[in-house]
């Protein structure tokens, strides 16, 4: 059905007006209002009314007079040190996918780990009057608080993946503990008793973490590392490598190895081909981080960890949407992790 020019129900010319939509839907302008802002009551088959005429007329709501109404800006800022990195890019993009279901605009700050750059962005973000800000970075150890900008007080925070050092705030994070127990559960359950765990620094969380957590489930299962200690690193393939071979003199028994990214497990990988050790029926191999370019690069592809980062994204951004609308919860929210089954167990 067509409509003539100016008649009755037809869609003006020129730009869309709400009162131009409430027409359409047979509402008034203040209901028209409060179904796209998704506020006060009104029956599903209303505000659907309104929906289907914002997209008949293809209405865009003046973002400046929503945000003089509400006193929302309708933007978040996503504040990470370390803008391509291998963690905080998914973790990012996870948010935004949350944030853009409400239509927020998101302004991305790269801090590159520089204090000074962070108070900069701080700033700006601030003058900007964000409705929120989410806080992520490359490593999952604890950070400082945002501080030292005024007005700051009054904006919502939420850290992802790198919790705030502070109790009182909101953080989203990893189950690393739930991760290192999936790891040895896979690698007991088939049947490798033989277990060395190979890692990072010492001084990295992931690494601490990793290995205690996982220690307490191999000794609870009546279990010890095949080396009798942790073989703490760097988050390198050439370590997996040199790691391997010190295993190996140490324990030749091993029969597993629960490593703690997959960088150091692609080393490890390949040092166990170079010796003619078949994987995974000799020796089983598991990872961490299910970093695609790393865990199927691999020969054989690895069996990891998935840490969920895009989840723990989702999540921060769907704690900072409710922080908006009725304050923070505080304290720290852990996403689970899940285990990829490759080539390499």
């Amino acid at each position: 059905m067509t409509h003539a020019a100016g008649a009755p129900g037809s869609p003006p010319a020129g730009r869309a007006k709400l009162a131009d939509v409430a027409a359409l839907a047979g509402v008034s302008v203040g209901t028209a209002s409060k179904a796209l802002n998704g506020a006060g009551r009104m029956r599903p088959e209303t505000r659907q009314r309104v929906l289907d005429a914002v997209a008949e007329l293809g209405f865009r709501p003046n973002q400046h007079a929503q945000s003089l109404h509400t006193g929302r800006s309708w933007t978040v800022g996503l504040m990470t040190t370390d803008g391509i990195g291998r963690f905080s890019t998914p973790v990012l993009l996870g948010a935004e996918d949350a944030l853009g279901a409400g239509k927020i605009s998101v302004l991305l700050c790269d801090t590159r780990g520089d204090a000074i750059r962070e108070q900069h962005h701080l700033r700006n973000l601030v003058d900007r009057r964000v409705d929120g800000i989410i806080v992520t970075g490359r490593r999952t150890d604890p950070r400082p608080p945002l501080t030292g900008i005024t007005g700051l007080e009054s904006v919502p925070v939420v850290y992802a993946l790198s919790p705030s050092t502070d109790p009182a705030d909101t953080s989203v994070t990893s189950d690393d503990r739930g991760g290192a127990r999936l790891a040895v559960e896979h690698l007991l359950s088939a049947g490798r008793t033989r277990i060395a765990h190979v890692t990072g620094p010492e001084h990295h969380a992931a690494a601490r973490d990793r290995a205690r957590h996982g220690l307490e489930h191999l000794e609870g299962a009546g279990f010890g590392l095949s080396t009798g200690r942790v073989h703490f690193g760097e988050w390198s393939e050439a370590w997996g490598r040199r790691a391997a071979d010190a295993v190996l003199r140490t324990a030749p028994d091993t029969d597993a190895f629960f490593c703690g990214n997959d960088q150091i497990a692609r080393g490890v990988a390949d040092t166990l081909r170079e010796r003619g050790v078949t994987v995974p029926e000799d020796i089983a191999i598991v990872g961490y981080d299910n970093w695609d370019t790393m865990a199927l690069a691999s020969r054989p592809p690895l069996t990891t960890i998935d840490m969920n980062l895009a989840e723990i994204g989702r999540i921060a951004a769907l704690r900072l949407l409710e922080a908006i609308d009725e304050g923070l919860a505080p304290g720290a929210h852990t996403v689970p992790c899940r285990l990829v089954v490759r080539e390499s167990t």
